[in-house]
């Protein structure tokens, strides 16, 4: 696994980048070596903040972490990322064990940041591959996101996934 740390508002120090490469590096057993996990390090009003993206073949791992230490930040992000992946392979396995197939593929995503109501504050560009409703569901579950769009693999129009209040999930089909 290829590491890729960049900084923000923060130069990465010698002790920062041994112990995030010491980190990640515990995940690369779980992983070829063509895969590159991208770990993004950045303090915002005192706010220590990591960010990790980790695209795989058809599903994009991606956690953040805020806390007031970068070391702790570290440490949470890298929590987040074995929680991910563990569901990842369960659900992998399940597939498998059922014989069904996974499609898909999201460049990674971030959060936006705040501004005044009303106003765009980033414009993201990823890909739409084809996929079910369901494997749309999983994409956004590993994301953490609350909506997830996608080209459906039946009609190649663009869809639109997102959770309900009541724990159910909704789909937007455009006219």
């Amino acid at each position: 696994m290829r590491i890729d740390i960049q900084g923000r508002s923060i130069a990465i120090s010698e002790a920062i980048d041994s112990y995030v490469n010491k980190k990640v590096g515990k995940l690369s057993r779980l992983f070829d070596d063509d895969v590159a996990a991208q770990v993004r390090l950045r303090i915002d009003h005192h706010r220590q903040i990591c960010e990790i993206t980790i695209p795989l073949r058809g599903v994009i791992l991606r956690a953040e972490e805020v806390q007031d230490d970068m070391y702790a930040a570290i440490d949470g992000v890298i929590t987040k990322l074995e929680r991910q992946i563990r569901k990842h392979r369960t659900k992998l396995a399940k597939r498998f064990r059922h014989g069904l197939e996974h499609s898909g593929e999201e460049l990674y995503d971030s959060p936006f940041e705040e501004s005044a109501p009303g106003s765009v504050v980033r414009a993201k560009h990823f890909s739409l591959e084809p996929m079910s409703a369901e494997a749309a569901i999983e994409q956004m579950e590993l994301l953490g996101h609350s909506f997830f769009m996608f080209l459906d693999e039946g009609s190649k129009r663009v869809q639109t996934v997102y959770k309900r209040a009541d724990g159910n999930y909704g789909l937007l089909i455009p006219d």
